[in-house]
């Protein structure tokens, strides 16, 4: 299988060593995401649903990027900051996963990479065969 290796054009991926999503055959992982944007500014600081709407955005982008869709999403991982509003956080996640219903895993954590990040996320999508 071909892996095919999608970067967001951030210098920090070649620094750390990651992509920011990674296609093996029809699958695809896309790594940890926070609600940091090109110039490394962090949106919707202090508000846990900004966050998540940009995060699940910027995941959509990785997506696309590798040949899939949100619609191909089959688990999300949601880690939570605390003082981040879990509830807020749901309701965005189903605002664009309602209908997709993938698996989920939303956990409180003692700390985020930044004091002001509430929210990461990851996601793992299955490309249907009528998509590749």
């Amino acid at each position: 299988m071909n892996r095919q290796n999608i970067s967001s054009g951030a210098d920090y991926e070649a620094i750390a060593g990651y992509s920011r999503a990674v296609r093996l055959g029809n699958i695809v992982h896309v790594s940890g995401t926070t609600a940091t944007d090109g110039a490394s500014a962090i949106i919707g600081i202090g508000d846990s649903a900004a966050q998540t709407d940009f995060i699940i955005r910027k995941i959509e982008r990785a997506l696309n990027a590798a040949g899939a869709q949100l619609a191909d999403v089959v688990r999300t991982r949601i880690y939570l900051a605390p003082g981040a509003d879990w509830e807020a956080v749901s309701h965005v996640h189903g605002k664009y996963f309602g209908d997709i219903r993938p698996a989920n895993t939303l956990l409180y954590i003692h700390a985020l990479v930044g004091e002001e990040y509430l929210v990461e996320m990851e996601a793992e999508a299955i490309i249907s065969s009528s998509q590749q």
